[in-house]
This record gives structure tokens, C-alpha cells and sequence, in this order.
């Protein structure tokens, strides 16, 4: 049977309104609540605060490993908090379910594993997200501006007396991780003694944002409407939010995965991201039984074996 294309439904007014409303989340973020708490696994932890590069005030857990010298720095996809996402719950659940992705996702448990394997572990709130500071009027910038958080984390873990010589790793996710590649390119100087990085998911904001609308019933060629709309509304188009030119800058091993068949992007953008990576030590895996972001995700706490095996590797 063929089916009608949402897009056939919907008037003028409507694209128009579900175009805006996407552009509105670039100028300012909704937040996503911590939902959870180290305590809830058994982890004694701290709350911490700590400037990002420009000074603005980030929040995060520190959770200690008695005996470990070794730190794993993780941070969070955008929207999400260093907690997650409580999708599963309104508003977040009408945002996300046409792509399928309305479940929680819950990441303390990440916490939880590396702190088993012998990992300190320092996770905080990109800005404009979870607890942290507001900054730069709200915009979400695609690793622009949150690279500053990135180089801001490693400057408190080098300030820290219990922290400061211990041998680090970077667990940065999706926004995260493009943050980082930006961080590497504008502020290399900050990586110097960083081993290596795991990246979940690191999108190109032009491929998810013409997947989203095509979700929504919005025709993709609206794409550059939309485009214009988000100079307007945050003075940052497509062309700027470049991860895939940002990764020619890494310069640490780096381990890559995602979703194949992730109804949200395509395979070919994380592709071209590894293939940008000019390191020699470098690795791609994929989540090949789901079309749900989300559940990249959740795949280190579900197969951790992979990701500890690359930290251990690296940070020995």
C-alpha cells in the first residue's frame, strides 16, 4: 500500500511553525533535570563547580576510585544532562517520538561501570544544559562555544591537589564529543597529556536537523529556510557547525561508534568524521540491531567490554 507522505498534510502555517520551533531550541535550550544521582548505584561522589575557559560556571559529580590514578572526563549529548534524558516524559517524549526515541536514557550507570573498572570520574553539564551556567544569550552552537567547557574540565582537573598528575581519558557524547574535536582544533595546547578519547555519536547538526524535519512532515528542501531562520534567531548557520572538519584536528587515539542505521542521521556522516581523524590509532564500531539513537546511547552500559578494553589500552 503506498503511503502518503506526512508532509502532504501539513499547511504553510504549520512548516512554518515547526520550522520556528526548531530554531527557537538553538536560541535557547531546553534543559533536561537531573533525574538521577551517583547515590542511587552506591557511589560516594561530590558536587563540583568549575569556570569553562570564558568563565562560565559549570556543574558536575566528581566520583572517586581510592587507589586509581587514572581519570575518565565525560560529558554529554546535546539537550541531555550529565544524568541524561528523561524522554519518557513530556515535553522530551512529544520532541523525540517519531524518531522512536522515547525512552529515558539514564547515564549514571556509565558512571558506575568505570568507576568499577578503577576509573576516577569527573562528569559535568555542558553550558546551557542541566545545572550549569546559562551563556552566550542560550545558544546551543554545535561545539563552538561549549569547546571553552571541554578545555575548562581539564584545567579543574589539573587544579584539583587529588586529581592533577593522574593520567586522563576523555568519554565525550555526541555534542559532547564534537566539542571536543573543537576544542582540539582552537585550544590544542589544553590536550597535552590526554591519552585518548571514546566518541558516541558525533552528528553533523545540518544531517540530524534535515532528518528531524523529514520526521515532522516538513519537505527537506525547507532545509534552507530553516537555515535562514537559525541565522536569524542565533547568528551561527550549517556551515559553521563542522565536526567533520573539526576532527582533522584531533590528536589523541580515538574510538568512534554509533548507530548504523540511526533514523536520525546516516552512517556516512560518523564515516567521514573517522576518515577526517588524522591519528594512526583510531577505531569505528557500529550498533547494527536498532534505527534508535538513543540506544547508541545506552550501548556502553549494555556492552561495555569494548570501551573499557580502549581506555585500559591507553591510560596504562
Amino acid at each position: 500500500m503506498t503511503q502518503t507522505h506526512p508532509a502532504l498534510t501539513l499547511t504553510e502555517e504549520q512548516i512554518g511553525g515547526l520550522l520556528q520551533t526548531m530554531v527557537d531550541g538553538f536560541g535557547h535550550q531546553l534543559r533536561s533535570p537531573l533525574m538521577h544521582s551517583p547515590a542511587e548505584h552506591g557511589l560516594e561522589y561530590e558536587d563540583v563547580s568549575f569556570p569553562a575557559l570564558d568563565g562560565t560556571p559549570l556543574e558536575g559529580w566528581f566520583i572517586p576510585a581510592p587507589g586509581s590514578d587514572k581519570l575518565v572526563i565525560a560529558n554529554h549529548p546535546m539537550g541531555f544532562s550529565r544524568a541524561g534524558l528523561p524522554s519518557h516524559l513530556e515535553p522530551w517524549r512529544s520532541i523525540w517520538a517519531a524518531s522512536g526515541n522515547d525512552f529515558e536514557v539514564d547515564l549514571v550507570p556509565d558512571y558506575k561501570i568505570l568507576h568499577d573498572a578503577g576509573y576516577n570520574v569527573l562528569t559535568y553539564d555542558l553550558r546551557n544544559a542541566g545545572l550549569s551556567g546559562a551563556a552566550n544569550g542560550g545558544v546551543a552552537s554545535s561545539g563552538i562555544f561549549e569547546a571553552r567547557d571541554v578545555v575548562g574540565s581539564l584545567q579543574y582537573a589539573r587544579s584539583r591537589l587529588d586529581t592533577h598528575g593522574m593520567t586522563v581519558g576523555l568519554f565525550s557524547r555526541c555534542l559532547g564529543c564534537s566539542s571536543t574535536f573543537s576544542a582540539m582544533m582552537r585550544f590544542p595546547e589544553a590536550f597535552g597529556g590526554v591519552r585518548c578519547l571514546v566518541g558516541p555519536q558525533p552528528v553533523t547538526m545540518k544531517t540530524i536537523v534535515e532528518r528531524r524535519l523529514v520526521l515532522a512532515g516538513v519537505p527537506g528542501d525547507r532545509i534552507d529556510d530553516l537555515e535562514r531562520r537559525l541565522i536569524v534567531r542565533t547568528g551561527i548557520g550549517f556551515a559553521q557547525r563542522t565536526p567533520r572538519e573539526w576532527a582533522k584536528h584531533v590528536t589523541v587515539p580515538t574510538f568512534l561508534y554509533g548507530v548504523h542505521d540511526d533514523v536520525l542521521t546516516d552512517a556516512s556522516d560518523l564515516q567521514t568524521m573517522f576518515d577526517n581523524l588524522p591519528v594512526a590509532e583510531k577505531k569505528l564500531e557500529w550498533v547494527r540491531d536498532s534505527t534508535k539513537r538513543w540506544d547508541g546511547y545506552l550501548e556502553f552500559q549494555r556492552r561495555p567490554e569494548r570501551v573499557l578494553a580502549w581506555f585500559a589500552a591507553h591510560m596504562s
